[in-house]
């Protein structure tokens, strides 16, 4: 018996559909993190994108559980001397709940190419309607 190695070539990739509305954000985060890698399939390798597509909808009804919403700060750097910059969860849901859902996600990648690879993969919308239905997406149900 031989172990199976994927490449590049030979990765078929879905298109997935998530619905945010109701859901934590950070477990919505690991599910579609693992989503993004591959490790729902079985022809999983660790050094190569085997992941799918994911498009996230309703990224504005995402929920954040306990006082995170007040003591949760989003935090960036202008890159400027003194730019350091925070912005609450509560402010940051409600202007750009898309970039909090974007950045929850990038946070559980690799850290290297090969997450930057597969960031790429990945939608958020901040209502129902997105513009991927030539592509066929798959609703993937998390909970």
């Amino acid at each position: 018996m031989k172990t199976y190695m994927a490449n590049a070539q030979t990765v078929e990739r879905k298109w997935y559909v998530v619905d945010a509305a109701g859901v934590p954000l950070g477990r919505l985060a690991s599910k579609v993190a693992a989503v993004l890698r591959g490790k729902n399939k079985p022809t999983f390798t660790p050094n190569v994108d085997t992941g799918d597509f994911v498009i996230v909808i309703n990224s504005d009804k995402v929920l954040l559980t306990g006082k995170k919403l007040d003591d949760k700060f989003y935090r960036y750097h202008t890159s400027y001397i003194g730019g350091l910059k925070e912005v609450s969860y509560r402010k940051l849901i409600a202007e750009k709940s898309d970039v909090a859902v974007y950045e929850a996600v990038r946070g559980m990648l690799p850290k290297n190419s090969l997450g930057r690879k597969m960031i790429k993969k990945l939608r958020v919308y901040k209502g129902e309607a997105h513009n991927h239905e030539a592509q066929k997406p798959e609703v993937l149900k998390l909970f």
